[in-house]
C-alpha cells in the first residue's frame, strides 16, 4: 500500500507546458525512416533522456560510474520492493553491470535491464510456486515469531531456504489477519448464523483460501500486465527519479492518461468500470454516451478482451480496472472494439466510436454551510486542472470564479476554499485564481537553472470576492495548491488551515516529448514524454515552497500526518531556499486574523478532540513501524489496542451533529435531479461527506467569526 500511496503522489506533479528543447531532442527518432529495431529504439530513447538530465534539468547530476550504482539500487528496489524475490546471488551476478548503466545512458548497448528482466520472470515463477506450496499447509498461530514489513531493514535473502521462510511469514500474517477477523466474526455472530457451524480448523483454511485469491490475482496481474515495455520504462524512471522525484518519463500510454487527468477530458465509451472476482465489469453506462447509444453493453457486463480499430484483442485476464481504462480510451473518433459476456452466458464483440466524455465530477463544485445565522460557501478544488487542447474547454480558475458567483448570489457571508489532496495543475490558472481574490501584484516567482527569476503578476486590478477568506490544506496539498496558499498567506488576504505542512512541491516541470509526432494537436509521440524539472517555486516573500512547503496559520493534527509522505521525506529532493521578495502591498481590508486564530489554536491545543487525536496518531506511527507479531494471543492483543485507538479516533473526529448543508439554487438538478442517475448519486454521496467533516466545520466557524469580526469593524468606522 505505501508503494502505491508513493507512485501516486509522485504522478501527481504538473505540466507547465510543452516545450520543445531542440529539434533534435524533440524529433529524437524522426531521422530513422527504416525501422529500427526495438533495442535500438530503446538506446535512443535512453541517450535523449540522458541528454536532458545532463544538460536540461534544473540541478543536473553528472552521469558517471557513481550514479550508476545508484541506479543499480534503485531499479533492483523497484523490481523487488520487499526482497521476496531475488536472491543475494542475483544482486551478485548483476553486479557487473553497476558501474556500466552510465555508459548505456550514454549510448552503449542496453544489458542491464534485459538482465534483471530475465531474473524477474524466472523469480516470478518461483514465488508464485512457493505461495502455492505454502497455502496449501494450514498455519499454526502460537508461535513466538514476527514479520518485518519494512524491507529497507532487510537484506536479500542468503539462498532459496531463507527466501521462502520470508514468504512463510509473510502469507503467515496475511492469514493471520484474516483469521483473527473470522474468529471475530464467530465470537459475535447470533444463533443461526452459519459461521457458528464451522471449526477453527475451517476457518483457519478459509483464511488461507482468501489469501491465495489475493495472490494468484495479483500475480497474474503482473504476469498480464508488466511486459517487457513496462519494465524498460521503470528502468528509465529509476534514473530520473534519482535527479528529483518529479523527473518522470511517461510511455504514449501513460502520457495521454496524465494529459487527461489535467485537462478533465477524455474520448472513450461513457462507461464506469468495476472489479470483483470475475473480471473487469461494467458499473454503469452514461446516458448520452457512445456505449448509451450503441446499446448492447449493460449494467454487469464482464469485458473480456479490448482491441483498437485493427490488431489483436487483448485479454483482460488479470487485468485491474485502471489497466482496462487505459486500454478502452484513446484518441478523439477511434475506434474501440470490444468482446464481452452478458450475465445470461451469451458472449459478443462490438465496435464503439469513441467520444468526448466530460467529467464534470472532477471540476471546482461548491455548497453552503450554515454556522449559526450566518451562510459560509465552500468550494472544492481537486485539481488546478486546465484544457489547453480547446479553447472552450474547463479551466479550474473560471470554474472557481463561476462558484463565487453563485455563492455571492447566496448571499454567504464568507467562503472556504478546500485545497486538501489537490497535487496541483497549471501555473497560469492558479496566477489566475489568485487574482479573483487579490488587485493585481506578483502571485509567484520562478527561477531557472541559470538563476534568472521571473515574476508572475495577476493584472487585473478588479476583485471578484473580497469578503472573509480561508484556504484549507494538508500534506498531499502540493505545488500549484501551495502557490495559492501561499500567496493567500503572504497577502494576509485569508486564514490557511490544515496539518502542520503542505506537501512541500516547490519545483516546475514541462513536457519533453520524444520520438515521432502522433498528431501536431496534442503534441503526443510514439515514445511518450519526458516531464524534466527546469525551475523552481519561490513566494513572493522571496521563501521556496520546496521541502518545507506552507505551513498554516492554524494548524490541525489529521490522520495522515506522521506518515512519511511529503517531499522532505523523499530521497533526491532538491533543497529548500530563498531569493529576494517581490514588492507587493498586502490585503487593505480587514486581515487582523491573529486573535481568532490564536482562540481557536488554544483550543485545539488544549484538551479538544484534536490533541486527543494527535496523541493516538503518535502511538499508531510506532506500532506500525514494528515488527509484527504472528502469534494469536499477541496479534489478537494489538488488534484490540489499535482498534479501540482506531474507533476513538473515528469518533473523536466524527461531528455529534451533522452540518447544516445545502446547495446553491443553480446546482440543485446537478445534485437531486441528475439525468445519470449515478453521477446525481455520486454528488449527493460527496453532500454528505461534506455534512460530517470536522475540518470543514472547524474552518467555517473560523469563517464564521471572521466575518463576524469584519462587521464589527466596518459598523465602527
Amino acid at each position: 500500500m505505501n508503494q502505491f500511496l508513493h507512485f501516486m503522489i509522485k504522478r501527481r506533479g504538473w505540466v507547465l507546458a510543452v516545450v520543445l528543447l531542440s529539434g533534435a531532442l524533440f524529433f529524437a527518432f524522426r531521422s530513422t525512416e527504416s525501422s529500427p529495431s526495438f533495442l535500438t529504439q530503446r538506446q535512443k530513447l535512453l541517450a535523449v533522456i540522458g541528454q536532458l538530465i545532463e544538460q536540461q534539468h534544473y540541478s543536473p547530476k553528472k552521469v558517471d560510474d557513481a550514479f550508476s550504482r545508484e541506479v543499480f539500487k534503485k531499479f533492483l528496489s523497484e523490481m523487488d520492493g520487499d526482497k521476496t524475490l531475488f536472491l543475494q546471488s542475483d544482486i551478485a551476478s548483476l553486479k557487473k553491470f553497476e558501474t556500466k548503466i552510465d555508459d548505456e545512458i550514454h549510448g552503449a548497448e542496453i544489458k542491464f535491464e534485459p538482465a534483471v528482466s530475465a531474473i524477474y520472470d524466472k523469480r516470478i515463477n518461483e514465488a508464485i510456486a512457493i505461495y502455492k506450496e505454502i497455502l496449501a499447509s494450514p498455519f499454526k498461530f502460537d508461535a513466538e515469531e514476527t514479520f518485518q514489513q519494512d524491507a529497507d531493514k532487510l537484506d536479500y535473502a542468503a539462498n532459496a531456504a531463507e527466501r521462502k521462510n520470508r514468504w512463510r511469514k509473510k502469507l503467515k500474517y496475511f492469514t493471520l489477519e484474516r483469521y483473527a477477523d473470522l474468529l471475530d466474526q464467530k465470537e459475535k455472530a447470533k444463533a443461526g448464523d452459519s459461521i457458528l457451524l464451522k471449526s477453527d480448523v475451517q476457518l483457519e483454511k478459509e483464511a488461507r483460501e482468501r489469501v491465495l485469491k489475493i495472490m494468484n490475482k495479483t500475480f497474474d496481474r503482473i504476469k498480464s500486465t508488466y511486459n517487457e515495455e513496462q519494465r524498460f520504462s521503470t528502468y528509465i524512471n529509476s534514473i530520473t527519479q534519482l535527479i528529483d522525484p518529479h523527473t518522470d518519463y511517461f510511455p504514449p500510454v501513460e502520457k495521454r492518461a496524465f494529459d487527461e487527468q489535467m485537462s478533465g477530458r477524455f474520448f472513450g465509451i461513457g462507461a464506469q468500470l468495476r472489479e470483483d472476482d470475475a473480471g473487469v465489469k461494467i458499473a454503469s453506462i452514461v446516458p448520452g454516451g457512445p456505449a448509451w447509444k450503441q446499446g448492447d453493453l449493460g449494467v454487469d457486463d464482464l469485458i473480456i478482451k479490448v482491441g483498437q480499430e485493427t490488431g489483436e484483442m487483448v485479454d483482460l485476464t488479470g487485468y485491474a480496472v485502471e489497466d482496462a481504462v487505459k486500454l478502452i480510451r484513446g484518441g478523439k473518433g477511434t475506434l474501440v472494439r470490444l468482446t464481452f459476456k452478458k450475465k445470461d452466458g451469451t458472449v459478443k464483440t462490438i465496435t464503439i466510436q469513441r467520444e468526448e466524455i466530460v467529467q464534470d465530477e472532477a471540476y471546482a463544485r461548491s455548497a453552503i454551510v450554515k454556522q449559526e445565522n450566518q451562510k459560509i460557501g465552500y468550494i472544492y478544488l481537486p485539481d488546478f486542472y486546465a484544457n489547453f487542447e480547446d479553447a472552450n474547454g474547463h479551466r479550474c480558475s473560471e470554474d472557481v470564479a463561476k462558484e463565487v458567483e453563485k455563492l455571492k448570489a447566496e448571499e454567504v457571508d464568507g467562503i472556504v476554499i478546500d485545497l486538501r489532496n489537490n497535487g496541483g495543475g497549471s501555473l497560469y490558472e492558479v496566477v489566475q485564481m489568485v487574482g479573483l481574490f487579490i488587485p493585481q501584484g506578483p502571485v509567484v516567482q520562478v527561477r531557472d537553472k541559470d538563476g534568472k527569476s521571473t515574476v508572475l503578476y495577476d493584472r487585473d486590478p478588479s476583485v471578484l470576492y473580497d469578503g472573509p477568506l480561508a484556504v484549507m490544506v494538508n500534506e498531499f496539498s502540493a505545488s500549484a495548491s501551495e502557490i495559492f496558499a501561499a500567496a493567500i498567506q503572504d497577502y494576509k488576504r485569508g486564514v490557511v488551515i490544515g496539518s502542520t505542512s503542505t506537501f512541500g512541491k516547490g519545483t516546475v516541470q514541462r513536457n519533453v516529448p520524444v520520438g515521432r509526432p502522433l498528431d501536431f494537436v496534442s503534441g503526443r509521440t510514439d515514445m511518450g514524454a519526458l516531464k524534466l524539472t527546469f525551475q523552481k517555486f519561490y513566494r513572493v516573500s522571496g521563501a521556496s515552497t520546496q521541502l518545507k512547503g506552507v505551513v498554516p496559520d492554524l494548524v490541525l493534527p489529521d490522520v495522515l500526518e506522521n506518515y512519511k509522505l511529503r517531499e522532505k521525506d523523499r530521497p533526491n529532493a532538491l533543497a529548500w531556499d530563498e531569493i529576494a521578495a517581490s514588492q507587493f502591498n498586502a490585503w487593505k481590508g480587514y486581515n487582523n486574523f491573529a486573535p481568532i486564530v490564536s482562540s481557536v489554536k488554544a483550543t485545539v491545543d488544549n484538551g479538544s478532540n484534536f490533541s486527543v487525536l494527535k496523541s493516538n496518531l503518535d502511538w499508531l506511527t510506532k506500532y506500525q513501524e514494528a515488527p509484527v507479531p504472528l502469534s494469536l494471543v499477541k496479534y489478537k492483543e494489538n488488534q484490540q489496542r489499535i482498534r479501540e485507538t482506531v474507533n476513538q479516533n473515528t469518533n473523536l473526529l466524527k461531528l455529534k451533529d451533522e452540518l447544516a448543508v445545502e446547495v446553491c439554487s443553480m446546482d440543485r438538478v446537478k445534485f437531486f435531479s441528475n439525468p445519470d442517475k449515478p453521477k446525481g448519486e455520486r454528488y449527493q454521496a460527496w453532500l454528505r461527506g461534506v455534512k460530517g467533516d470536522m475540518y470543514i466545520d472547524q474552518s467555517t466557524k473560523i469563517v464564521s467569526q471572521l466575518a463576524k469580526a469584519q462587521k464589527a469593524v466596518t459598523a465602527a468606522k
